[in-house]
């Protein structure tokens, strides 16, 4: 039996500073903008997070391309 992934869904998550810790070093949430293209190119993700990091008031830190898939068993 071979197994089979799909690609369900893809979402656009950047690490926004948040505030410091006891330390003062800063601490981060994450930001998640769904429904990305399943076919997206990894250069257009980064591209947007780009563009949108440039319009928030908060440092960044990372930006992840996050992927969910459903196994079948075909």
């Amino acid at each position: 039996m071979a197994i089979t992934k799909v690609a369900e869904s893809k979402s656009l998550s950047i690490e926004i500073q948040s505030g410091t810790d006891t330390s003062g070093q800063p601490t981060y949430s994450k930001k998640s903008f769904a429904n990305v293209r399943n076919d997206v190119d990894a250069q257009n993700a980064y591209d947007v997070a780009e563009a949108i990091k440039a319009v928030l008031e908060q440092p960044t830190r990372s930006y992840f391309l996050n992927s969910a898939s459903t196994l079948v068993n075909a």
